[in-house]
């Protein structure tokens, strides 16, 4: 072959159908490696020649590309980076990577691997893969690409990794070009921004996708001061794109996961969900597949149209034994309304700042009476953030208590507009820190054993799902020391009795 698509062992994973446990692929690496492959990353599936049967959603565009633009399929490998030595050969010229957190930077395994001192299985596994003995037997250029490029936007760690050329940004139009150019033996730029790809020359994917991923917008335009420029453009696929998607996916059995930043604003033109063109989103989906899941959504689009939820969730028929609830990723961030009125005002549109926690509280009971279970994410160590502002984030999550949902504390990763601030870490929270972690931890232990209890759970039966209940109760019990301190706002690393 002559271009080979990869990436690390942690992102080439379809986590037992369930895309949110790739949560658990930023662990760090004191979680056994049996529990971390069979539980939470297990391997993706192969066809008989080698290549995989579902790939990332990424590596399925950027080969579409490559296929729309000269290329056959005979050039072309998608493949675990485990066949990296039987599919590059002397005939392969560049082998494209994607990446979602190659140095262990983004904002769960910094969080996760600064907490518990240990390196998170993510950048292990890249590191591992361009290390690889092949690339260099074979001298092939590593084009790198993906939400986590720009951990390797810089010319010193390019070279330790023996990386050619870091795409930032979009890569469908500037990944060809760049793909020409190696198999030209042409020297290589360092470090590329990606060119904004019209959404017309978005191709169709031609194979499926891992979990059935279906990218149907493209940006945010909310405009948060800590994510990337990039998710300012803000396009969606005509329906009869994703139709088209998603009976490529459906060819092979797979169910099919809708992803967006925010689902609920599918064609809208502003901050309020365009509810009829969701509703035909949805029926249509129901019609190719018994099953569609969400990634992302916003509490902001749920409380402007409460409707909107409760209409998705009759057409998905949610609560019943074969789709117990819809989950999907949500953004809290945090409680207090002067940060979220200094870096995303966008965020709550067409709501106020002031009014975002009532927004938030608002949204968990309409998803409650719906079925639907978050996954919700803050942030901690936001550039400025006061002990009266974490305290006011802790309020809310008492609010929440009472709520079906799995709490996600992260780090704050300075990235968009604020890069040029530090990273947050453990030694420097100050005990309101301390009580929010703990919070959320006891949160989300709480209800992740009561989830696996309650729900018919088709991903994870059996054998896995008697397994991650026994984690759960040993991570409970090995932790309610440390929590017990952390709820006194007191750091439990440094305490000697526990260290």
């Amino acid at each position: 072959m002559k271009i080979v698509l990869s990436a690390d062992r942690a992102l080439m994973s379809d986590y037992n159908n369930m895309t949110f446990l790739g949560f658990a692929a930023c662990a760090p690496k004191f979680v056994p490696g049996f529990i971390y492959e069979k539980i939470f990353c297990p391997p993706l599936k192969e066809e008989n020649d080698g290549q995989l049967i579902y790939a990332h959603c990424g590596q399925r565009k950027i080969q579409s590309a490559l296929l729309k633009n000269g290329f056959s399929e005979k050039d072309i490998a998608v493949v675990n980076p485990s066949k990296l030595s039987k599919f590059i050969t002397h005939e392969t010229k560049v082998l494209c990577i994607t990446t979602h957190d190659p140095l262990g930077k983004g904002p769960a395994s910094s969080t996760f691997s600064d907490l518990g001192s240990r390196e998170p299985y993510t950048s292990y596994y890249f590191r591992k893969l361009v290390s690889h003995q092949s690339i260099k037997k074979h001298n092939v250029k590593v084009i790198v690409g993906g939400s986590g490029a720009w951990q390797l936007a810089d010319k010193e760690i390019m070279t330790k990794y023996g990386i050619d050329c870091v795409v930032l940004g979009e890569g469908e139009i500037t990944a060809v070009d760049l793909v020409h150019k190696a198999l030209n033996s042409d020297e290589l730029p360092k470090i590329v921004q990606g060119e904004v790809v019209p959404l017309e020359d978005i191709p169709l994917i031609k194979k499926p996708t891992i979990n059935g991923i279906i990218e149907i917008c493209r940006g945010c335009g909310r405009g948060c001061k800590f994510c990337n420029p990039t998710m300012s453009n803000f396009r969606c696929q005509p329906l009869e794109y994703i139709k088209k998607e998603a009976i490529t996916n459906k060819k092979l059995g797979k169910n099919i996961t809708l992803h967006a930043e925010d689902i609920l604003r599918y064609q809208a033109k502003g901050f309020i969900p365009k509810e009829e063109a969701v509703i035909e989103l949805f029926n249509e989906m129901k019609k190719i597949t018994g099953s569609v899941g969400i990634s992302h959504f916003a509490y902001s689009s749920v409380v402007a149209k409460p409707s909107l939820v409760e209409k998705i969730s009759e057409i998905l028929e949610t609560g019943t034994r074969d789709y117990p609830f819809v989950s999907g990723q949500v953004g809290v961030e945090t409680g207090s309304s002067e940060l979220i009125s200094k870096y995303m005002k966008g965020k709550v549109k067409p709501f106020k700042p002031n009014e975002w926690k009532d927004v938030v509280i608002q949204g968990n009971n309409i998803l409650a009476d719906n079925n639907w279970i978050p996954i919700e994410t803050l942030i901690m160590g936001l550039p400025g953030e006061k002990a009266s502002d974490v305290r006011k984030t802790i309020d809310l999550l008492d609010d929440l208590s009472q709520y079906k949902s799995l709490i996600v504390p992260l780090f704050f990763v300075p990235i968009g507009n604020l890069k040029d601030k530090e990273f947050f870490n453990k030694s420097k929270c100050i005990p309101e820190h301390w009580e929010l972690l703990a919070q959320s931890i006891k949160h989300t232990l709480k209800w992740s054993y009561r989830i696996l209890e309650e729900e018919p759970l088709n991903e994870i039966n059996g054998i896995k799902k008697w397994i991650v209940k026994r984690v759960i109760r040993i991570m409970e019990r090995k932790m309610s020391p440390y929590l017990k301190l952390m709820e006194n706002g007191v750091s439990p690393l440094e305490n000697k009795k526990y260290n």
